[in-house]
């Protein structure tokens, strides 16, 4: 008699999928630099607002502007989360690191914590 596969993956089988090796050294980078809970949530409308914004921009019967408002406003929430934080915005970071500018990866306060923490741990 054979037997029906299960109908989930394994864990080690889910754990060798590109998607959730991606995700498992992306998300605790991203959760590092959204720390504050406001910052953290005005994300969760800033980014798919800001997608939907940018799809908006080639669907062929919806003004452009309606997709230009999208990212504009997107990008602003996201904008000002990072301000609340105390860091640059991803895309900003990475386009100062290109260029050889000054940029914050992680809030200064967070960092001072974090080396707190490392401190406690070692001692």
């Amino acid at each position: 008699m054979n037997q029906a596969a299960p109908p989930f993956p394994a864990s080690a089988e889910l754990a060798n999928r590109p998607f959730v090796r991606l995700m498992r050294r992306v998300l605790p980078r991203w959760m590092s630099r959204h720390r504050l809970p406001f910052n953290f949530y005005i994300h969760l409308l800033g980014i798919p607002l800001a997608v939907t914004g940018l799809v908006l921009l080639f669907v062929p019967d919806v003004p452009w502007y309606w997709g230009v408002a999208g990212l504009f406003v997107g990008y602003l929430l996201q904008y000002i989360g990072h301000r609340t934080e105390g860091n640059d915005v991803g895309e900003w970071a990475g386009i100062k690191r290109l260029l050889g500018l000054r940029y914050v990866g992680i809030s200064p306060r967070w960092a001072e914590v974090d080396a707190a923490r490392a401190g406690e741990d070692r001692g």
